[in-house]
């Protein structure tokens, strides 16, 4: 039994050096891409009087290199920003040895740039830098990095911190939902009758301190190992089976495919009929026993079978916690879902840890009673709401047309209505205690289930509803919208130019998009404007919160209606396609739908493999500035979309 604990921790290190280690190899998944290039700046005088060179450096993630300023497709963008009495002499000039492959102007190892400024009495000039970082296989997103120098002294070296990236603050975002969620799960039922019986377990199996304390911790581990390693095992198989590629196609099944989908809206629906008291849900008795048996034995044996047992019974609460969790950091990054996971099995495993380690806090935790059992109720309502939010997903990628935006907003007003009744004690299911009075903590979340209930409701006539675009449908799927106040109308509808008899998608906010690249391409070589390509989903969160926080913006919404011809490119989309528009794989396997194609071309042509990417091509079809992944700063993507204009 030990070689068999021992070999799970090995198989456990390996797989998360899977992820780390080759990283920067792999590509956009691998790295912080604002951390792929390790900028510094310093500031030289030169042998004229008030002359100054200023001199850019950024040191290249192993694996990976970049591309020059004067590439013609994916050219690395370095901007200087002279404060008042510094100014610039010339354009900048790149001293980065430069190498020709496949038509491309690449750098390796080192990028070095050199501009002079003049400055009788010093200053100081800001610089930024925008870039993208490949390896053989995959590009990163956008990577972008700020500093300032000051002139007039022989030599100042300032390295900045790098940008803020905003996908980064989406992984950080469901990470703390995972930790939330864990924390929250001891509150269950099937979770909260454990705490005893850890105690009990701690108390009599330990001969003296120091072992009570080595098998507390290794009885957390043994909970963390149990929730993480098996989603860690998936992904490391099929990366090394067949790389980037199928775990993408894996993921992206899971997300998107009807089947997945609809099984998960099945079994939350099912879930939450239980935790309203239909029926009880529990894990065949004769697993659970088993495992409960071995805890008995002695050693890190018993503790790794009191870890299984903990996490047998309290399957049938963390289950569809579990289940959403890992469903929304699949959208994320190929790390994200490894993350998330451990994020939330370290929460749930932390109060059991401290329980094992120190069993005379039993006395401070609440009794188990009635309370238990409207935790498991409001914890049913939860997962109604939730649960359409995988039928949404099959609908929009499937186009059923089932759950449009009212119908989808009309659900989440009942579930929560309900909620806030349940919780005020107006409604009453078979195990609930008799409710004779309302305390504080209820009434105050009443009032912030029903305040969320009257955010939602001007939602059902059109109202934007920011906070929740990614769980609702896209509100161009809504049958009836109230006029925009500020123009006494709908939000005029966008004109694309003529020369193509291609269909235009109806985006949010009036935009029309093509549904191909080729399709763009000809209108823009009609009208001379460039195309906006918008890599998107049907299921994409992060995609929803752009268009409504960003694109919404009057400048951003100006500048895609007036300056671009739009393209939008669904890689979830079901559709199937023409025989006459699939596409075959080198290795041999023919694509026959829309998403799968559009997955196909984004990756071999922007080398991105997540959504929400942007990339701005020229007439002719040529990639003017690096791809742009989620970013939420609406300065950054009005800049994103001159830059384009200015090429």
């Amino acid at each position: 039994m030990k070689r068999t604990l021992i070999s799970i921790l090995a198989t456990f290190a390996a797989s998360i050096l899977l992820f780390t280690l080759p990283s920067a190899a792999q590509g956009p998944f691998g790295s912080d891409p604002d951390k792929t290039i390790a900028w510094t700046v310093e500031s030289n005088a030169t042998a004229n009087e008030g002359e100054y060179e200023i001199i850019l450096k950024g040191s290249i993630e192993s694996g990976l290199h970049t591309y020059s300023l004067s590439d013609n497709t994916s050219a690395t963008v370095v901007s200087f920003t002279p404060s008042e009495g510094v100014s610039l002499i010339g354009s900048a000039e790149e001293l980065s040895d430069v190498l020709e492959e496949e038509g491309m102007k690449v750098v390796y190892n080192e990028v070095i740039i050199r501009q002079l400024v003049k400055a009788e009495n010093g200053g100081k000039v800001s610089i930024s830098a925008e870039w993208i970082c490949c390896s053989d296989t995959y590009c990163s997103p956008l990577g972008a990095w700020e500093g300032d120098v000051t002139v007039g002294n022989p030599t100042v070296i300032t390295a900045a911190e790098p940008k803020n990236s905003e996908s980064s603050s989406s992984t950080w975002a469901l990470i703390l939902e995972a930790i939330l969620w864990g924390f929250a799960m001891l509150l269950t039922p099937c979770v909260f009758p454990m705490v005893p019986m850890t105690v009990s377990f701690f108390i009599k199996g330990s001969s003296n301190p120091a072992a009570g304390r080595f098998k507390a911790a290794m009885y957390g581990l043994f909970i963390v190992l149990l929730y993480t390693l098996p989603i860690s095992l998936i992904i490391a198989i099929t990366r090394l089976v067949g790389g980037d590629a199928v775990t993408a196609d894996i993921f992206n099944w899971l997300a998107t495919h009807w089947l997945p989908n609809i099984i998960f809206f099945i079994v939350f629906m099912i879930f939450a009929a239980s935790f309203f008291g239909a029926f009880e849900i529990t894990l065949p008795s004769s697993l659970v026993n088993k495992s409960d048996a071995n805890s008995d034995k002695k050693g890190l044996a018993g503790v790794f079978f009191m870890a299984l047992t903990l996490v047998l019974v309290s399957f049938s609460c963390t289950g569809p916690i579990v289940g959403t969790v890992l469903i929304k950091s699949t959208a994320g990054e190929f790390w994200t879902p490894m993350v998330t996971m451990l994020a939330f099995s370290i929460a749930f495993a932390l109060p059991f840890t401290i329980l094992a380690l120190f069993p005379s806090l039993l006395k401070k935790l609440p009794k188990s009673g009635g309370w238990l059992n409207s935790v498991k109720v409001v914890l049913g309502f939860i997962e109604v709401a939730l649960g359409f939010k995988f039928l949404s997903t099959a609908d929009q990628t499937y186009h059923w047309g089932l759950l449009d935006r009212e119908v989808y907003l009309a659900i989440w007003i009942v579930c929560f209505t309900l909620m806030g009744l349940y919780l005020l004690g107006k409604l009453r299911f078979a195990n609930d205690s008799p409710l004779e009075y309302i305390s504080v903590k209820r009434l105050a979340l009443a009032i912030g289930v029903f305040s969320f209930v009257v955010y939602m409701i001007p939602g059902m006539f059109g109202a934007p509803l920011k906070a929740l675009s990614g769980y609702l449908p896209p509100i161009e799927t809504q049958d009836f919208r109230i006029p925009n106040l500020a123009e006494g109308e709908m939000l005029p509808v966008q004109n694309q130019e003529a020369g193509t008899d291609g269909e235009l998608l109806e985006l949010p906010h009036g935009l029309l998009a093509y549904d191909s690249i080729e399709k763009a391409l000809e209108a823009a070589k009609v009208s001379g404007k460039p195309v906006f390509v918008d890599i998107t989903g049907h299921g994409c969160v992060n995609c929803r919160e752009m268009e409504a926080r960003v694109w919404s913006d009057p400048k951003v919404l100006s500048i895609l209606k007036e300056k671009y011809i739009m393209c939008a490119l669904y890689t979830d989309d079901k559709m199937k396609l023409p025989e006459d528009k699939w596409i075959t794989t080198e290795s041999g396997k023919v694509l026959k739908d829309v998403g799968r194609v559009n997955s196909q071309i984004v990756r071999e042509r922007f080398g991105v493999n997540a959504q929400p990417n942007y990339a701005l091509l020229s007439p002719a079809g040529e990639l003017m500035v690096p791809v742009r992944g989620y970013d939420l700063d609406i300065d950054g993507f009005v800049k994103f979309l001159e830059s384009g204009l200015g090429k």
